[in-house]
């Protein structure tokens, strides 16, 4: 086995101390643009790679965020937005030889414990906060640890962290004028999980678009965001004396049970049901009809949330970060009412 390349062999190769090569390689002041050039160009090719314990015990850090998410994992595996919200962390993590720490819990208090004992045990820097109850006992607990910490669409409450925000109004405003433009009246809502604020804020969107339109509430059901949970709202709305003529899907997973089970019991979506979901996951172009929904931007969500949590780690002051608003994007699963 090659024996592996430590930073007193760059030294030497380069001509220079020890403290030197560190200064170089991790940036800091101290030495000349034309030393640190050849410090780094020796490093390139001895192939000299940096020991994440060497950097844990010298700064003091443990070079890794925390991401802790209560889904069962056959969940999570189904739901591409943490895909792709993990891809955008991922794309600022490489370049500072940062590692995420990806942790599923059961349950609520699981999930609490599990930031719990990630803060005291020094295996994070700083942790992501996702999937916000409107009542959360993560937010004091955080506060207590003193753990850097970045919150995802915290709504706009109260929030002791700084918040990377995507807003679901203009997305959500414009889903329901396209279906009242299109003749719908009776108009049903499949929400989200109960207590937490995006489901809340999609709930509330639904109700002011039929507010604005002049029509009555429709009936909700419970999806859970899960497509099981859409499913079972199928048999629950599609039952009703008079059905719905469209659905809003709390997220796309939730549409998607739906249409399945719509599709079974003999419904024709969207000729006799039109189904609108919500994220704007790539599945919703390919299954049949395709689904119209309100697009986010996951990738763009972990990128930034990333770049504010390095900073803050550092000891940077930020602030709320806001990025594109989600958008309506109109495919075959919406029609006008049957007549």
């Amino acid at each position: 086995m090659a024996k592996s390349v430590t930073i007193a062999d760059v030294a030497r190769e380069a001509g220079v101390s020890i403290s030197s090569v560190s200064v170089a390689l991790n940036g800091g002041p101290g030495v000349s643009d034309e030393t640190r050039a050849r410090i780094v160009e020796v490093a390139r090719t001895t192939g000299w790679v940096p020991s994440l314990l060497g950097r844990s015990l010298s700064g003091n850090r443990a070079f890794a965020v925390g991401l802790v998410v209560q889904r069962k994992p056959e969940v999570l595996e189904a739901d591409p937005f943490f895909a792709g919200f993990i891809g955008g962390v991922e794309s600022v993590l490489e370049k500072r030889d940062f590692a995420l720490v990806l942790q599923l819990a059961a349950s609520r208090a699981g999930m609490t414990d599990r930031y719990r004992r990630l803060a005291l045990d020094r295996r994070i820097d700083g942790i992501f906060l996702t999937d916000i109850w409107l009542k959360d006992p993560r937010i004091p607990l955080l506060a207590t640890l003193g753990l850097p910490t970045i919150a995802i669409n915290a709504g706009n409450g109260a929030c002791p962290f700084p918040t990377v925000r995507q807003d679901p109004e203009p997305g959500m405003r414009d889903l329901m004028a396209h279906l009242v433009g299109l003749g719908h009246r009776r108009i049903a809502h499949i929400s989200g999980r109960k207590g937490m604020i995006h489901s809340a804020q999609r709930l509330n969107a639904w109700r002011m678009g039929l507010d604005a339109a002049g029509i009555p509430h429709g009936p909700i059901a419970d999806g859970d965001f899960t497509s099981k949970g859409g499913a079972r709202a199928a048999d629950e709305l599609l039952s009703l004396p008079e059905p719905p003529t469209a659905v809003v899907c709390a997220n796309d997973l939730t549409a998607f049970g739906f249409i399945a089970r719509a599709t079974a019991l003999g419904f024709n979506v969207p000729k006799q049901v039109s189904v609108t979901g919500y994220d704007g996951i790539q599945l919703g172009s390919y299954i049949r009809p395709p689904l119209t929904t309100v697009a986010t931007s996951p990738h763009d969500l972990g990128r930034s949330a990333a770049k504010l949590l390095l900073d803050l780690i550092d000891g940077k002051t930020v602030g709320d970060v806001s990025i594109q608003p989600a958008s309506l994007v109109v495919r075959e699963s919406t029609a006008p009412p049957p007549t």
